[in-house]
């Protein structure tokens, strides 16, 4: 199923082309072009969805046609779960024609390519778009089989972009979105990841859940990434692995994101520690009046954090909606459960998760040791080395050269 992604860019019906979720297989040009006949009749198009139905190659050639008599319109293209059952040399050769067509649509802001099996096959056509797509402010990249190496080839990438995007004085100049869940990404690509999502200064929404990223490359991601995204609303990092090391830089990361909406840290492993630095942060951050969503289920949140974050729900985040905490370790008949109760019954909106899998604390349990897994060492690379290396690479040079030439 393709994943859901919606956002509101004042597209009306009459502007959009949809045939989402048919099934359809497209192997030839006469399989799709009563389809793109439809498309093609559009007067003004402005968003085109084709999710949910398989492309061969000839039948892609046939829509990069269609692509390019819309470009001076197209703002929204939802292409995710459109390449089910393609060979794995299919899918690189479609994208050669689908995405050079793209990339002659000025105004395109929305692309879902989620949901399609890429893995490092179609990686070459997929970094050489996106270093020069610099219309786009919203990148859907989820459950693409992506993996470390193609990740991190997805963060240098983005480093490029946003260079080329500081040349053009017409285009955005930066993702405001950048989804990139259920990919495998783990610590190998954390490096380029976090310098291509910090230079990107304008990003509002970041989700990474499943992606098998370990304390270390967590420790990163934020120290050296997320944290310089000053305008962040949505961050979304569940089911990776923080421990105490990954959760004291988001705590240091927090006092940043003074815009939060959304913070979804459910199974992520915070540890005791982890969790009270977190909660912490939240208390000494100030005021955080716009988040709405708290997820912290399944970290190991103890009674120690417990009577703070009261306080914090009390006095810190004034609109929270959401709140889920369910399997940690403390007991759900604790006088500071019942508080929150009454905190979000007392403002009328509000509720706390359902409490069916908490762990009770063992009064016999030994202190946390805190040289397990959370210690390991990461990779020694220095991201400003990094960082360095990539503004003198000269295919940066020559990228921002012909984006200028071709004053796109």
């Amino acid at each position: 199923m393709a994943t859901a992604f919606d956002l509101d860019l004042g597209i009306s019906q009459d502007a959009t082309y949809s045939i989402a979720g048919k099934s359809i297989k497209f192997d030839s040009v006469e399989d799709i072009e009563p389809f793109l006949k439809q498309m093609d009749a559009y007067a003004t198009l402005k968003k085109i969805d084709f999710s949910g139905n398989t492309i061969g190659v000839e039948a892609s050639k046939a829509l990069a046609e269609s692509i390019e008599k819309a470009k001076d319109s197209l703002v929204d293209v939802n292409f995710a779960d459109f390449f089910t059952g393609r060979l794995k040399d299919e899918i690189p050769r479609s994208l050669e024609y689908i995405l050079p067509a793209l990339l002659k649509c000025p105004y395109l802001r929305v692309l879902n390519l989620s949901d399609n099996a890429f893995g490092l096959q179609t990686i070459d056509p997929i970094e050489s778009f996106l270093e020069r797509v610099v219309a786009l402010e919203h990148l859907i990249l989820s459950n693409n089989g992506m993996g470390p190496f193609a990740g991190a080839r997805i963060g240098k990438a983005l480093y490029k972009l946003a260079a080329a995007k500081a040349k053009d004085s017409k285009a955005p100049q930066s993702l405001k979105t950048f989804y990139c869940g259920r990919n495998r990404l783990e610590n190998g690509s954390v490096n380029y990841l976090a310098i291509g999502l910090k230079a990107h200064k304008g990003l509002e929404s970041i989700r990474l859940y499943q992606n098998g990223i370990r304390p270390a490359g967590i420790y990163k991601l934020f120290d050296q990434g997320l944290k310089y995204n000053k305008f962040l609303k949505v961050v979304d990092l569940q089911d990776n692995t923080f421990t105490t090391q990954g959760s004291l830089a988001l705590a240091a990361a927090l006092e940043s994101w003074t815009e939060l909406v959304e913070l979804n840290l459910n199974d992520c492993l915070l540890k005791p520690k982890g969790s009270l630095a977190v909660v912490k942060a939240f208390a000494e951050s100030g005021s955080k009046p716009n988040l709405t969503t708290l997820k912290l289920q399944y970290n190991e949140l103890d009674e120690e954090s417990l009577p703070l974050l009261v306080e914090v729900v009390k006095s810190r985040l004034p609109n929270l909606k959401i709140l889920e905490l369910n399997g940690n370790k403390f007991a759900e008949d604790t006088d500071e459960i019942d508080s929150i109760t009454a905190i979000f019954e007392e403002r009328g909106f509000g509720e706390l998760d359902e409490l069916d899998e908490l762990e009770e604390p063992d009064s016999d349990e030994e202190d946390e040791d805190e040289s397990e897994e959370e210690d390991e060492q990461d990779d020694g690379v220095i991201l400003e080395d990094l960082e360095k290396e990539l503004k003198q690479d000269k295919d940066v040079e020559k990228l921002v050269l012909e984006l200028e030439e071709t004053h796109m």
